[in-house]
């Protein structure tokens, strides 16, 4: 099921002042940035910490590149914050499925492709006390060639 926490994604208007805010308040470094027209955000990964599965843990910086996406619709109504927790997972088809029949809402049919060639979906947050939540498989990492 679960193993770790693999980020908090964090709502923004302006994602470089953000990222300089981290990087100047807490020295944390930028890992990975990506647009993903899908979702409509652009966004940076800032690298917390390694774990013991492989994986990491991460706080996501989400600006929104278009009017119309969900990030730019919650900044509206919301303000900069917190969006989303996302926990992460070996298998988001089989605990999407688990949790699904556990009766919450689950919001993609099938995974989408996440950052950096993850696979994630997203839990409806009306039945997560109020989280919007999201489930997350890493992709997979490659090893250098001997």
């Amino acid at each position: 099921m679960l193993t770790r926490i693999d980020h908090i994604g964090i709502a923004c208007h302006d994602l470089d002042a953000t990222v300089e805010f981290y990087r100047a308040t807490y020295g944390f470094e930028v890992f990975h940035t990506e647009v993903n027209e899908e979702q409509g955000v652009r966004e940076a990964m800032l690298r917390i910490n390694g774990t013991s599965d492989g994986g990491a843990s991460y706080l996501q910086l989400l600006e929104p590149v278009r009017e119309d996406s969900t990030v730019a619709k919650w900044l509206a109504k919301n303000g900069e914050g917190v969006h989303h927790i996302a926990f992460g997972t070996a298998d988001v088809d089989a605990d999407s499925e688990e949790i699904r029949g556990k009766g919450v809402r689950v919001l993609y049919d099938e995974p989408r492709r996440g950052s950096m060639g993850s696979r994630i979906t997203f839990l409806h947050p009306k039945d997560c006390h109020g989280v919007l939540t999201e489930l997350v498989t890493s992709a997979p990492v490659e090893t250098p060639e001997h």
